[in-house]
């Protein structure tokens, strides 16, 4: 069925402020996939705050034009789907990817996050990538670790220096 010009012109438009109201963007091919696949995708995606899309490639060739922003190569060849992220592209990239694992049908094209362009596979290492509250502690344990050696290097020396100096007004007391 053919989409009116209207239509195309509100898609092209809707796709122009999700791509410019989200910091990234991971485009995938779908086919394959079932209705209730893709529902169960897309509701996972909500939990995050993001949103997930099928589009038109041709329509949305004209958003990302209009935007001037860059694709992927071959990012819209075949059948196109793409989650959106307002803040965070590692749990949208995480919910694709293991929806990928599991079903081995939905593949990651690319992604561009903050205007940089991702191909699939930094995405797929994106998503390996450990939650935030993870990856802060161990940079704190990174920053404590020679802070803490540090401490118990100087409370030793100073230790030495008072034993030291026992030993020596021991030593020096009249008997």
């Amino acid at each position: 069925m053919a989409i009116s010009k209207e239509r195309k012109q509100d898609l092209v438009s809707q796709y122009k402020n999700l791509v410019e109201s989200n910091s990234a963007i991971i485009l995938t091919d779908y086919s394959g996939l079932s209705v209730k696949q893709i529902e169960a995708l897309r509701s996972q995606i909500r939990e995050t705050g993001g949103e997930f899309h099928i589009i038109k490639n041709t329509l949305a060739e004209i958003a990302f034009g209009e935007i001037d922003l860059p694709l992927p190569e071959g990012a819209l060849d075949g059948p196109t789907a793409i989650g959106f992220a307002p803040e965070n592209a590692v749990d949208i990239a995480k919910a694709i990817v293991d929806l990928s694992k599991e079903t081995e049908i939905i593949s990651v094209k690319g992604a561009i996050i903050d205007g940089v362009v991702f191909s699939g596979r930094q995405v797929l290492r994106l998503a390996e990538l450990p939650p935030l509250p993870v990856v802060q502690a161990q940079l704190l344990s990174l920053i404590q670790t020679p802070a803490g050696n540090i401490a118990r290097a100087l409370a030793s020396s100073v230790r030495q220096v008072v034993n030291v100096m026992k030993a020596y007004s021991d030593s020096e007391a009249p008997a």
